[in-house]
This record gives C-alpha cells, sequence and structure tokens, in this order.
C-alpha cells in the first residue's frame, strides 16, 4: 500500500508529544498489514466528512485518511476524537 502523508498531516504530527508520534508509527504498520484491522475501528464518516475513513491511534487520537485508489491512500488530519469531529 502506498501512503502519501499530507502537509496538515506532517505538521500535526511533528507536534505531537513523542508517545502519540510512536503510536502513529506503530498503527501505520498495522494498517500497511491490514487496513481493516480491529484494533483500528476503521469506519466511514458521515456529513461533510463523508469522503473520509478514521483509524484509531490511541483511546482520544485518531487519524483521517482519503483512500485514492485500492492501493493509494492520503493520510489527511490527526487529533484528539473531540478535535476532529
Amino acid at each position: 500500500m502506498k501512503i502519501i502523508p499530507g502537509k496538515k498531516f506532517e505538521k500535526k504530527v511533528a507536534k505531537l508529544p513523542v508517545i502519540i508520534q510512536k503510536a502513529v508509527a506503530v498503527k501505520l504498520v498495522i494498517f500497511i498489514e491490514d487496513p481493516f484491522a480491529m484494533i483500528l475501528n476503521n469506519h466511514q464518516l458521515h456529513g461533510e466528512k463523508k469522503h473520509y475513513r478514521s483509524i484509531n491511534i490511541t483511546g482520544d487520537y485518531r487519524l483521517l485518511y482519503e483512500q485514492y485508489d485500492p492501493d493509494t491512500v492520503r493520510l489527511v488530519d490527526i487529533d484528539t476524537h473531540s478535535n476532529l469531529y
């Protein structure tokens, strides 16, 4: 799977605490192996963000991505659940 990090995503990850950055790295490895692994809780969003999908990074942090084709995704945003929705 090809992962393209968006600029907004890259800027936000750089500002996150190191422990969250490590969790992102771990979850992306899982995502590459199996995008629908149960631990990720991968799901389609609704409303204004209906063209994005979300995966869980920690109990509160979520990563939003956009699927371009079956083998390519763009990482759009990362933040706490309450800040994203």
